[in-house]
């Protein structure tokens, strides 16, 4: 005789609503689920924390690129409170899911109305969805890479970065995960862990989207007042300043050290600027190429690479805050001579 159970019943789940023809809003896991038994082609995954601008919409595009007229493409929002410090601006980050939904439907919608991908799945769950046990038990140790720079900031940081992205994946289950190079630090935990975990699927990194002005797109950017707007563009300067001390070695290869002081002093020349870091490191490893004890310790194993052992290619990486706002940056910097 089975046994009758005491438990309550499941609460039902809302069936997921449609945002248009092809594109659908999903709240729950088993929603989720649900849409993605019946989605077709190869899978596409975008993670964000909502508020998109141009910069998130390349991702999406470059997703619809891979996975074609027969695929899916899902985009996650989702702030998640694990990758914030109790002093940061979890409450106050920017939220508009319907804006969101908007914008995405825009970006892959073409000029005969249909979208570029199979089919859009939103995924836009609460915390209590992604962490239903509430504080995980287990954890994600995101390794010595997130000791150094951000990491140095926010300490908790990456850790709850990957708490939530390998969360994601498993929810998703994608081909391709799509992650830009703005966030160049988080960007190379993911990759390692991926690699460590054997997480099968391809981490696919997608370049940086600036302004007219050159400024970086990012959510926080609505934080600033037009001032503050006008401050923050010392970032790309610096940046461009640490480009052309690299172009001015010609013939030999260029000198890290000079790189990344030519971006600090624009930096230090800026009004309204206040710097956390300005540093030249490894883009794989973080280990910092000029000595300036900002990213981890070069090890001394010999690799292909130019100079004295560096690697062909070095990231030029500034934080600084403007105002109240937290901003970071980045460029890669050619170091071959």
């Amino acid at each position: 005789m089975g046994r009758v159970s005491t438990e309550p019943a499941p609460t039902p789940v809302p069936a997921p609503r449609s945002t248009d023809d092809a594109a659908v809003l999903t709240r729950s896991r088993a929603e989720l689920a649900a849409v993605l038994a019946d989605a077709p082609g190869p899978r596409a995954v975008v993670m964000t924390m909502g508020a998109l601008h141009e910069g998130h919409f390349d991702l999406v595009r470059e997703a619809a690129r891979r996975v074609g007229p027969v695929g899916t493409v899902v985009v996650t929002i989702f702030v998640n409170p694990l990758q914030f410090a109790p002093t940061e601006d979890l409450d106050s980050y920017p939220r508009d899911l319907e804006g969101d939904l908007a914008g995405l439907t825009r970006t892959l919608t073409g000029a005969d109305g249909a979208l570029s991908a199979g089919r859009l799945v939103v995924f836009a769950p609460t915390p209590e969805v992604i962490y239903p046990a509430g504080q995980p038990a287990v954890r994600i140790d995101p390794g010595p890479v997130a000791t150094v720079l951000e990491g140095r900031t926010r300490p908790t940081h990456f850790a709850g970065v990957c708490q939530v992205v390998l969360t994601l994946m498993h929810l998703t289950s994608p081909r391709w995960a799509l992650f830009g190079r703005k966030d160049a630090q988080q960007l190379a935990i993911i990759e390692a862990m991926v690699r460590d975990l054997a997480v099968p699927l391809e981490i696919v990194p997608v370049g940086i989207r600036r302004e007219s002005d050159g400024l970086a797109m990012s959510s926080r950017n609505a934080y600033l007042s037009p001032e503050q707007r006008g401050q923050a563009l010392a970032l790309s300067r610096a940046l461009q300043a640490g480009r052309d001390a690299a172009a001015q070695a010609a013939g030999t290869s260029p000198d890290p050290a000079a790189i990344r002081l030519a971006a600090l002093a624009c930096l230090e020349a800026a009004d309204g600027v206040e710097i956390d870091y300005v540093a030249l490191v490894d883009p794989d490893g973080f280990e910092d190429l000029t000595d300036a004890g900002l990213g981890l310790p070069r090890r001394a194993a010999a690799r292909e690479g130019v100079g004295e052992g560096l690697p062909a290619v070095g990231l030029l990486a500034v934080a600084a805050r403007v105002g109240t706002t937290r901003l970071i940056d980045n460029t890669l910097i050619d170091l071959r001579p």
